[in-house]
């Protein structure tokens, strides 16, 4: 694949695909696949899920609130690339002179470092690897930290330029969580359009469990998506190779696709207080806490269905 060295910015281009890194702001800001651009907002590690009522019951928010200023503001460390297995330095402006606008490479992998505000401070490190085909192995590790209450969710969130009209996965039936597994029947199941579910208070849903893969279907295209330079072409996509897919790596995972970040759905108190859906908001997730709710809408997960912060969080999947 051909790689771009910019100032401030690392372009992969090659076989109906090109991608743009930053590297000092969040990461991954242009995924262009068959000349769609799947990226509005390049995805940040999130930690935090809408409040559910038995969250409020049981003082969810009260204890673990530090991680909703988390999950919309996030500290830069550091970033480094690796082209071949070689350690490439991000050069300044007049350092990028000594590229031609030729170079290639095989295998890539971008790495980012972060700092959660909570207090004390914990680590993530995100990688992206990418083969010359274009497929994207990425990587999430929350480095555990002491003295930090249960985290809502760990994973990556991904916010997509339109509404989705629908997509495929395979996993369980229905919505799960970890402690609402056991109706869900494993099998390839398709949604139509991004259901959220009308509770009299807006809170979160629409989680699927134990996931192998997950396609997401192209909504209607604004010029800014299917035209300009990060694309490669203006295409209707309508078939199975157009669809934006992520895909477990070593082991499933967990996702909710939906038109709410978890900020909208906690902002609104009534169901028509939600904005206009506009967006696709994906959050592909390591670590998901459980409802708990066994005999009152404030009784807490079973310790099993915790998230302890202390401990290390790792997963990866494929984005193809």
């Amino acid at each position: 694949m051909k790689i771009i060295y910019g100032d401030c910015s690392l372009g992969l281009r090659g076989d109906n695909f090109s991608y743009i890194f930053n590297y000092s702001v969040k990461g991954l800001e242009s995924f262009v696949k068959n000349g769609r651009e799947w990226m509005y907002r390049g995805p940040v590690p999130t930690f935090w899920r809408a409040l559910t009522d038995n969250d409020r019951g049981n003082g969810l928010h009260l204890r673990s609130g530090m991680w909703l200023a988390a999950d919309q503001f996030i500290r830069y460390r550091e970033s480094q690339v690796l082209v071949d297995g070689r350690d490439r330095c991000q050069p300044d402006p007049g350092g990028n002179n000594r590229y031609t606008g030729e170079e290639t490479g095989s295998a890539v992998e971008v790495r980012y470092i972060y700092e959660t505000i909570t207090a004390p401070a914990a680590t993530v490190e995100v990688s992206y690897q990418v083969d010359a085909r274009g497929s994207i192995l990425v990587t999430a590790h929350y480095c555990g930290k002491e003295g930090l209450p249960e985290l809502p969710v760990f994973g990556m969130r991904f916010i997509l330029p339109t509404l989705a009209p629908g997509f495929t996965y395979e996993g369980l039936s229905g919505e799960t969580y970890p402690d609402r597994m056991a109706g869900g029947v494993p099998g390839v199941y398709e949604v139509e359009g991004l259901p959220v579910t009308p509770y009299l208070v807006p809170q979160d849903c629409g989680v699927h469990m134990e996931s192998k893969w997950v396609r997401i279907r192209p909504g209607a295209a604004a010029d800014n998506v299917t035209k300009g330079p990060l694309a490669l072409g203006a295409r209707t996509c309508s078939e199975e190779e157009d669809c934006l897919e992520i895909r477990m790596a070593d082991a499933p995972f967990a996702f909710s696709c939906l038109p709410y970040t978890a900020q909208e759905l906690e902002n609104a108190t009534h169901q028509e207080e939600l904005p206009g859906a506009r967006r696709t908001v994906l959050c592909v997730l390591g670590a998901v806490r459980g409802v708990g709710g066994m005999d009152s809408w404030g009784a807490e997960p079973e310790p099993a269905y915790r998230i302890d912060a202390a401990k290390d969080i790792r997963y990866s999947f494929r984005i193809g």
